[in-house]
Parts: structure tokens; sequence; C-alpha cells
């Protein structure tokens, strides 16, 4: 059996009403919207309401692209959240999607890669298309990082914001869909991005909520020197491996960390900027959500359409990337 080529059938994407400027951080955090948009290209991003979980942002993307596939959720065949901030631990926080779209019944998970986890869940999406098991599999990216922002640290609370995104994937014919992917990971730079209690080794107690380590830690300068370099590879390898070179690409969609991280990668690449989509300056880092934000926004303005040769990065905690490479 020749393995079906999955594609991108839908999008839908929801972000938060309140809208956070980075004037509104200097009331509380020593720093400036200059300080903060030239260190990052960021001037606002939106924050979730204190009722909002992830799971809330990712019910509404959901809807919105089983209403542009025209589908049902009882036509599901199987619902992927990734997500750096899930509801709970466990249950897993697709289920919570799942009871709240009307979906009983259908194959429902998490999948953790930090803000890697879209392109992840995406490889594996495609792959159970491939295999012929599944037609239609909803791929969401939800994130409400704010709740593990440590607002008293301005070196990471002005970087990050909330979102969702949801893509239909359904079997491709003719040239449309998925060409491939390019994952990996590199352990040794596991400490430079972490939530460092919570889990099983650092289980919460008095001293780890006094130490604030219940939040976000993340040691910049390496994440940053990662990301460039990692863009370059992958993106180069899965082209490379795909018959393709950097002229072939119509759109770049970097995962939407940092403005110069995204400038660097395109410029070593060799993208021109008018082939780069980004959307940080309103949005920030939203973590498994910035990918299908981005891919939703582009189609809208024109710049994303049919037949176009789309290449996704994405890179966070792990250290993890992941690129994917498609025809729209």
């Amino acid at each position: 059996m020749i393995p079906a080529r999955a594609r991108i059938a839908a999008v839908g994407t929801y972000v938060p009403d309140r809208i956070v400027t980075n004037d509104d951080l200097s009331l509380t955090l020593d720093t400036s919207d200059e300080w903060i948009s030239t260190r990052s290209g960021i001037r606002e991003r939106r924050i979730a309401g204190s009722g909002e979980a992830s799971s809330d942002l990712g019910v509404i993307a959901a809807r919105r692209a089983l209403e542009s596939a025209g589908i049902s959720p009882g036509e599901l065949d199987m619902i992927i959240v990734a997500s750096l901030s899930p509801d709970t631990l466990f249950p897993p926080t697709a289920s919570y999607v799942s009871a709240a779209i009307g979906a009983n019944g259908t194959p429902a998970y998490d999948l953790s890669a930090a803000c890697t986890g879209f392109i992840y869940a995406l490889a594996s999406g495609e792959a159970f298309i491939a295999s012929g098991r599944y037609e239609r599999v909803l791929v969401i990216g939800a994130d409400v990082v704010s709740r593990m922002v440590d607002w008293t640290d301005r070196s990471t609370a002005v970087l990050f914001g909330d979102g969702a995104g949801a893509v239909l994937l359904e079997p491709a014919g003719g040239e449309q869909g998925i060409i491939g992917f390019d994952l990996g990971n590199e352990p040794a730079g596991r400490d430079d991005l972490k939530l460092p209690a919570g889990g099983s080794r650092l289980p919460a107690s008095e001293d780890t909520v006094a130490g604030r380590q219940h939040f976000l830690k993340m040691n910049g300068r390496e994440v940053f020197k990662f990301a460039t370099r990692i863009i370059e590879t992958s993106a180069r390898q899965l082209l490379s491996e795909q018959g393709f070179g950097i002229e072939d690409v119509d759109l770049f969609v970097p995962h939407q960390a940092n403005m110069r991280i995204i400038d660097a990668a395109a410029r070593k690449l060799g993208i021109p900027a008018e082939k780069v989509f980004s959307n940080l300056e309103r949005y920030g880092n939203t973590s498994c959500a910035s990918i299908p934000l981005c891919l939703d926004e582009a189609e809208g303005a024109g710049r994303l359409k049919r037949g176009d040769l789309v290449l996704m990065v994405g890179f966070g905690a792990g250290l993890s990337w992941g690129s994917c490479l498609t025809r729209w």
C-alpha cells in the first residue's frame, strides 16, 4: 500500500480579548516599550482571562477549523493537543477539548514538546493518516503561557502571550499536502528552558513555592544561540532530503519567539523578507499556537495560496526542533 499524503484542509485560531502592551508592562517592571521591542520585536501580547485555560482557547480554535472544513466533531478520527501549559498534568487537555466540542469516543491525547509541540503533533497526525488508519485528525496547539511566567522577571515576562490554533488533517490528492519533516532534540540543553517544579522530580512544596520554582526559567543566551543555528540546519536538511532549494520556498513560517532570531535565520538561509511571515509584534511567543496563528493570518492576508510551498520551523525546550515542508 502506498502511504497517503496528508494535507492541512482547514485552520482555525483564537486569541484572548485582553491586550497587554509594552507600556502596560513598564508600569510594574523596570522596562520600556523601546527596551522590549528592540530586543524582541514584540509590542503587545494577548493574555487569557482568569477563567480561561488552554483547553478553552483550543476549543474555540477547534470549532473554527471544523466550521471552515464543513465537518462535525463526530466525523473526527483523532484529536491531538500540543501544549506546554496543559489544563492539568492529567487527564489530558485533549479530553477537555473533546468533551467541549462533542467528540465523544474519539481518541484524544496530549503531546509535550514545548514550543516545538505543534510540529511534532503535525508529524504524529500525518503518520496516522499515512498509515491509512485514520482520515480526519485534528491537531491543536494551545497555550496559556501567562500562567507560567514570573511577572517580576522582565527577561521572560515580556516575551510570552496566550493563544490557540487548530488544523484539520485529511488525505490529500495530487501535489497538495505535507511533503516531509525534520525532527530532533539536543538533550544537553534540557535545562536551558524549563519549568523546574511541579513534576515528579521536584514536587510542589513550601520550598518550591517560596523559591518561585513553578515559573518558567530560561537561559536566554543559550536558547538564542541554539535557535539561530538549528533553524538553518533543520531547514536545509529537510529541503535537501526532499529535493528542493531555498529558492523554491514561497513562504517561511518560523516559530514566533524573537524577531532577532527570525531575522538571523532568514538571513542565513537567504530567504527574502517578503517570503517571511511574522505576527510576533502583536502576539509575542504563544508557544504551540504560534505557527498555526501565522498560517491562518497568512492565508487571510492573501500571502498563502493554494500550491505554495510552505516551510515551517519550530524550536523549544528539550532543546527540541522540528521542520515541516508542505504544499498548501
